[in-house]
């Protein structure tokens, strides 16, 4: 029996059941739709994440006081510890250090209040931070020398006091109950895994320190953000700062009383965090695949007894225990690939469906349905038919012909 014979006979066969073949077929549209559905929203999320890691830059490095848990007492950062790592004879890999004030504060404006995060920077930051305006100024030498009373305000904070987003410059709020006047808007960048950047206040570092933070008797800072000439470079200016703040705290290696993080550790942690989750997903939805494929093996069963009687009539007839094999297996495989098909089109709708939710609710996801999850679900789909169908086939095949004529 030739193959295309034996799937012309299955079609005929599926067909002749049309309400059973589909209830079949329907385990398998679920099982495929869902692996894809979950393999796209999985990569999506990463893609998401991984997009706002790199927007803001592979090379950019980010020290914060505290080591490991047996270091007790920490020194805090200092804006000489700052100095030193942008010295560039003692950290040649370094092209920007940014040290920065952090808080929150209260900012109102015209009977408008708001809480948001309170940034003291210095001119560096906008470049080492890849901090836009899109109107007015960003912080500026003179602002910093002359402890100027002016903010740069991000876009949730404008639309929060304001209402909108544009025409802010010269506008007056109060931070903390004190009059400052608005010099520049932020870009918007959206959420990120380090908070809302577009809910940020940015005033003069020593502004904040004095009139705002209160740390007028130290030179104290809670965060160095530096800038590594390139990503291949991220490791040895990591090495080059390490071993500055060792010399300037006089700790010894492996009692460090800092912690050096990079845009790359982050962006492998989350990579490896949303592969697990990806797989966890699609395992979760592959169960789908397997009830799909019991109810493969259940209709092929019923199958191979209603049609005891035609299976003893072919191998009296000369039939082989090959083509009573190759009819069945032909039959449980198109029904699996069948719904691996349709799978497809519910995988795409589901995914499409999310990343629609997902754009109404300003949700940075976009289910990304890649050729990969595709012939996975599909090969994985067709391969749980064939296994399913492979025990009916074989004892369909193993039935006497004498027996299988007398059945009734």
């Amino acid at each position: 029996m030739s193959f295309w014979q034996s799937f012309l006979e299955a079609a005929e066969s599926i067909s002749a059941n049309k309400l059973r073949s589909s209830l079949t077929i329907l385990g398998i549209v679920i099982g495929v739709g869902a692996v894809i559905a979950m393999l796209a929203i999985g990569e999506g999320a990463q893609a998401a994440i991984t997009g706002q890691i790199q927007g803001i830059g592979t090379n950019l490095l980010f020290v914060f006081r505290g080591g490991n848990e047996d270091v007790r007492n920490p020194q805090p950062l200092t804006l000489g510890d700052a100095d030193a790592i942008g010295d560039p004879f003692q950290a040649p890999s370094v092209i920007g250090v940014a040290p920065v004030l952090s808080g929150s504060a209260e900012i109102s404006f015209s009977g408008e209040t708001t809480r948001s995060d309170l940034m003291g920077v210095t001119p560096e930051y906008a470049s080492v931070r890849n901090a836009e305006v899109t109107e007015g100024e960003f912080i500026n030498t003179t602002h910093v020398l002359g402890q100027a009373s002016v903010a740069v305000i991000g876009t949730e904070v404008a639309d929060n006091l304001f209402g909108r987003k544009e025409a802010l410059v010269g506008e007056t709020i109060r931070i903390e109950g004190q009059p400052y006047r608005v010099i520049g808007v932020l870009k918007e960048k959206g959420g990120s895994a380090f908070g809302s950047e577009d809910n940020q206040v940015i005033v003069p570092l020593s502004t904040a320190r004095v009139r705002l933070l209160r740390r007028a008797a130290s030179d104290r800072i809670d965060v160095i953000f530096v800038q590594a000439a390139s990503g291949e470079l991220v490791n040895q200016a990591t090495e080059e700062i390490s071993q500055i703040l060792r010399t300037r705290h006089r700790t010894a290696i492996g009692a460090d009383d800092f912690t050096v993080f990079s845009q790359q550790s982050a962006l492998d942690i989350f990579t490896s965090i949303t592969n697990l989750l990806t797989i966890f997903l699609g395992g979760i939805a592959a169960i789908s695949l397997l009830v799909g494929g019991i109810g493969i093996m259940n209709i092929m069963l019923v199958s191979v007894i209603e049609r005891t009687r035609e299976i003893g009539l072919r191998k009296a007839m000369g039939a082989r225990k090959r083509d009573i094999v190759l009819q069945f297996l032909t039959e449980s495989a198109l029904l699996s690939l069948t719904g691996g098909v349709i799978g497809i089109g519910l995988g795409w709708l589901i995914g499409a469906i999310v990343g629609f939710i997902a754009a109404n609710a300003d949700a940075e996801l976009t289910p990304i349905i890649g050729l990969n999850a595709i012939l996975l679900a599909t090969g994985v789909s067709t391969a749980v038919g064939l296994l399913a169908g492979l025990y009916p086939s074989i004892r369909a095949a193993n039935l006497e012909p004498v027996e299988a004529l007398r059945y009734e």
